[in-house]
């Protein structure tokens, strides 16, 4: 113990804190309401840093450039975990403090709340004067008026206090006097308890699906199909507890898709017609459409976006295929212009060949420039720019397959030094300059963007959600209320005198009151009793 003197006066003995009462000092700020609500803030602030900037476990690709474009804030983002914030320490650390703070607020209170249900309630108070008592005379003997006014105060269905009811305490007093005292409003702290549990239940589902939650993208090309496996996804994501073995196995194998637009090209509806197998089972035809996925397992696949992969065909200086298929296509604009890069890295020359595309499905030309006036393929046109030299694809570092790495690459040239522009109808073959070979747009068919999304919290988060507002609205609109009854014999006549106590918000205790005394004077309840008692 230390003693603190001032002057020469004693004035406190301020005992020394040891190990044990540190601990104990940190546990009751963490577990205090304060400090949880500070962190449930905290959550919210540090998930901001993980929408707005790129984070590697969705996009890699986009993370890297970000670093490259930023050398100061790339490097000291990325090494402070803010390009991965939802997997970094400090978020961690905030989870785990503010599930302990959740759980050290709940669990004192909800055995205090028991124990609160499980004591007697406080008896008739001697005198009601200080509540603004009201007195009947009533028919009935003093035992029959308390047993009508107990009666009365039972829940009724529809009411909230169905969900508990008043707790009645009867008093015999020395004078003959039957005195009730009944409460209600413990649901109030239930519903506060109820919506603090949620939470923690939102945080565990949260987690939960975190840890088990899968979502992969995949184009696929109409008469084509796709494979259930990480491998055959374009980009996937999981989290850190996934087993890629729990996929579902099936087979998407995409017939057609339909787009349709109006005459002014304001899209209308899309649609993918796919055949969809599995394992031991008959391939099923079915369609995906916008809001509308296709369920497989405890994963939805989802029409996510549409457009172009037209087929072509590059011969080298030999005549030989050098490359030939479709080549994804993306929408720039609503009259779907779309942009595409073709890489041909096997020639017989030697030099790589590279392409710059555009599309233009419903191809018109001005006097100034080039367009495409309408998304349906009315007539479409492939633009295109060629290039020779090293694609460098043998570096082994990836490469997006939208984008054309001209560091090593010059263009192809006509005689006055120009770098030359190919212009291909559908059906048409074009030769390159210098006898490089010659380009052939084959076909014209579209693709579809599927996004495979499996999270199997949902459930949990939506059970958790519901008892959020459940508990919520319970804690903002149960009120505590106190009524007492006083029935004793005076001259052969029994006289009831009843008061009632609430929250001076809770104007409603005036119509309980008037329902008690009225069952307790044998009369129906004045006019619009029953509507004070809700308000």
């Amino acid at each position: 113990m230390a003693r603190v003197k001032l002057d020469n006066y004693v004035i406190a003995d301020a005992p020394r804190l040891g190990p044990r009462g540190w601990l104990r000092w940190i546990w009751r700020q963490v577990t205090s309401m304060r400090v949880a609500l500070i962190l449930l803030l905290l959550l919210a602030l540090a998930s901001i840093p993980g929408s707005v900037l790129p984070q590697w476990p969705q996009d890699a690709a986009a993370t890297r450039a970000f670093i490259d474009a930023n050398p100061f804030w790339g490097p000291f983002l990325d090494a402070t975990g803010f390009l991965d914030v939802f997997g970094s320490a400090w978020f961690t650390a905030i989870y785990v403090l503010l599930f302990a703070s959740l759980i050290g607020c709940i669990a004192p209170r909800a055995v205090h709340h028991y124990r609160e249900l499980r004591r007697p309630i406080a008896a008739t108070p001697r005198s009601l004067a200080r509540y603004a008592p009201v007195s009947e005379d009533s028919p009935l003997a003093v035992d029959d008026a308390v047993a009508a006014v107990r009666a009365a105060l039972r829940p009724r269905p529809g009411r909230l206090g169905a969900l508990t009811g008043y707790r009645v305490r009867l008093d015999r007093r020395e004078d003959g006097a039957l005195a009730l005292a009944a409460e209600t409003g413990a649901v109030r702290e239930l519903g506060n308890l109820v919506f603090h549990t949620a939470l923690v239940l939102v945080l565990l589902a949260v987690a939960y699906g975190t840890l088990f939650t899968y979502r992969g993208q995949a184009i696929v090309v109409e008469g084509r199909s796709f494979t259930n496996a990480v491998v055959a996804y374009d980009t996937f994501s999981s989290g850190a507890l996934f087993d890629p073995s729990d996929l579902d196995p099936f087979t998407l194998r995409l017939d057609s898709l339909d787009a349709s637009f109006s005459d002014t090209g304001r899209p209308l509806h899309f649609q993918a017609n796919v055949t969809f197998t599995e394992p031991g089972e008959d391939p099923v035809q079915t369609d995906i459409s916008v809001n509308h996925p296709l369920e497989s397992g405890d994963a939805k696949i989802y029409l996510q976006g549409n457009g172009y992969a037209p087929v072509i065909t590059v011969r080298d200086a030999a005549g030989e295929v050098a490359f030939s298929g479709p080549v994804v296509f993306l929408a720039q604009d609503a009259a779907y212009t779309s942009t595409g890069v073709i890489k041909v890295p096997d020639v017989s020359s030697g030099e790589q060949l590279g392409f710059k595309a555009t599309l233009y499905p419903s191809f018109v030309e001005g006097p100034f420039a080039v367009a495409s006036v309408h998304p349906d393929p009315a007539n479409p046109v492939i633009e295109m720019l060629a290039y020779t030299g090293d694609l460098g694809l043998d570096t082994g570092v990836p490469q997006n397959v939208y984008r054309l790495d001209e560091s090593q690459l010059s263009p192809v040239q006509d005689e006055d030094g120009q770098p030359v522009t190919l212009r291909l109808a559908l059906g048409e073959t074009v030769e390159l300059p210098d006898g490089l070979g010659s380009v052939t747009f084959e076909e014209l068919p579209r693709y579809g963007a599927f996004d495979l999304r499996a999270d199997p919290s949902l459930p949990f988060l939506l059970v958790a959600a519901m008892l959020t507002l459940a508990g919520l609205a319970t804690s903002l609109f149960a009120s505590r209320r106190k009524v007492w009854v006083v029935a004793r014999a005076e001259g052969g006549t029994t006289v009831v005198t009843g008061a009632a106590y609430a929250p001076a918000h809770d104007a409603g205790v005036a119509g309980v009151l008037e329902r008690a005394m009225a069952a307790a004077s044998g009369r129906e309840p004045s006019p619009g009793a029953e509507e004070r008692e809700q308000s």
